[in-house]
């Protein structure tokens, strides 16, 4: 044969044609999308972190993604995969958000508590935490708002923000993130985190909620939340926060009633002149202890949370006996891990740490109550569950039940002890519409004081199983 005819010649192109249709037909409808994109996210790959040990089996991402173009706001994130004999493909996505407010995501949530790695003494190597929260989801992290951590504006009145803006801020990088990540956007989604996250987390998740109201396909396939040590209430944490102090013994009678005449009415974050003087006398009546877990030697290598501005004392510590977070500060100011983190882009002369005053000291808006949206959330459906450390004096298990009680909830499963490994390893009830659990021995940071717990807690949160009453 010398050759196709041009009759054959048609025939084959009308054939190379139409399997190509066919094969257009045939792929998922954001197909293009997702060959597109893909640019994007291999801009944010991290290829390697210095100091990283060679074991490594899970991807890793991080950059920024813009909030406000005209004010130059963008927050930064730092996106850790399962590890690919885990499938990440098959595994939901959990936000995780630390609290503060002004608190870096990336200094305690990921280097901390339920991330992948953790910084070593000499603030150069990396080793790989056996109880990462990356063997069950993919975890999303988030320095939020902006001037917290790597996150930056180029406006320097955005360093005044409050809840509404911060909110605000989190859902439009979410839907941001998800342009550049598509392949995530139908996977069950989660938020994490904890303490002031007590606001976070209720706030943005209201918004995920009302923005997917009357959507065939939700823009976010939100499921549910997970926090603890939880700032909720004004009210009811100052109660539940002094009787915490007063039954363990941390401060005086006197003290005790001081706190109970000046303080309840009082924001949580903005005490009145008489309340500061009552948080005063009992602060010094605490002792040298780490009121972050109170039965834990305090870390003093450190260093005070400084500031000229009138802040709660408690605000000077960060419940971090083993001065974990002073290693990560170390490494996070190296210069070579700033560029392989994609981070500090427009090339701020000052250190990263891990709070900001700034923010903290300049925070305008903050809502007595978050217990309106619970309630909301609630009836939408979305899964709830609140954990305490039960060591934790900031924000105590006193004081979240007293807000958990004030919602009014009827009972599944009253209290019962749960247990790991044939010990106790905390409490729990089963409400309808919440889930609430204590973690025995923990502080303030669940996953740091007691990660082996916190894993086992999380996995049952993903699985809405409630927590084992055996061993």
């Amino acid at each position: 044969m010398r050759g196709l005819s041009n009759c054959s010649f048609c025939s084959l192109k009308h054939i190379l044609i139409l399997g190509f249709i066919i094969v257009c037909l045939c792929l998922p409808s954001n197909a293009a999308a997702t060959s597109a994109i893909p640019k994007q996210q291999e801009r944010d790959r991290i290829i390697k972190l210095p100091g990283q040990p060679g074991n490594v089996t899970f991807s890793q991402f991080s950059g920024y993604v813009t909030v406000d173009e005209k004010a130059g706001r963008a927050l930064f994130y730092w996106f850790v995969e399962s590890p690919t004999s885990k499938k990440p493909e098959s595994k939901p996505l959990v936000l995780w958000l630390n609290g503060g407010p002004g608190c870096s995501s990336i200094a305690y949530g990921a280097s901390e508590e339920v991330g992948p790695f953790r910084v070593q003494p000499d603030g150069q190597t990396l080793t790989l935490s056996p109880y990462a929260w990356n063997k069950e989801a993919n975890l999303l992290f988030l320095d939020s708002p902006a001037g917290v951590g790597f996150s930056y504006s180029n406006t320097s009145s955005d360093m005044v923000t409050g809840d509404q803006r911060t909110a605000k801020d989190a859902y439009k990088f979410l839907i941001n993130w998800f342009e550049r990540f598509p392949q995530y956007k139908q996977m069950p989604f989660y938020i994490a985190g904890e303490s002031y996250a007590g606001h976070y987390i209720p706030e943005l998740s209201k918004i995920i909620v009302q923005r997917n109201k009357g959507v065939n396909n939700p823009i976010i396939n939100f499921k549910g939340f997970l926090l603890g040590n939880p700032l909720i209430d004004d009210f009811l944490d100052n109660i539940g926060t002094f009787q915490f102090w007063w039954n363990h013994g941390l401060i005086g009678d006197s003290t005790y009633s001081a706190l109970n005449k000046s303080c309840p009415y009082d924001s949580f974050l903005f005490p009145t002149n008489d309340c500061y003087e009552a948080l005063s006398a009992a602060y010094s009546e605490f002792g040298d202890i780490n009121p972050y877990a109170i039965y834990q030697t305090p870390c003093t290598d450190v260093g005070t949370f400084k500031t000229n501005l009138k802040i709660p004392l408690p605000w000077t510590f960060r419940g971090n006996d083993q001065c974990i977070v002073k290693y990560t500060k170390i490494y996070m100011n190296h210069a070579e891990v700033q560029k392989a983190f994609q981070a500090n882009i427009t090339g701020i002369s000052r250190p990263w740490t891990t709070c900001s005053d700034v923010i903290r000291g300049s925070w305008t808006d903050s809502p007595r109550s978050m217990l309106p949206i619970f309630k909301e959330l609630i009836a939408a459906g979305i899964r709830i569950w609140v954990f305490s450390g039960d060591t934790d004096a900031v924000l105590p298990l006193t004081a979240t039940r007293y807000s958990i009680d004030a919602l009014n909830l009827k009972t599944s499963t009253s209290w019962y002890a749960w247990y790991d490994n044939q010990k106790v390893g905390g409490w729990s009830q089963v409400y309808e519409g919440l889930t609430y659990v204590t973690v025995r021995g923990a502080g303030h940071e669940v996953p740091l004081t007691s990660p082996k717990l916190g894993l086992t807690l999380f996995r049952h949160f993903l699985s809405n199983v409630m927590m084992p009453s055996s061993g």
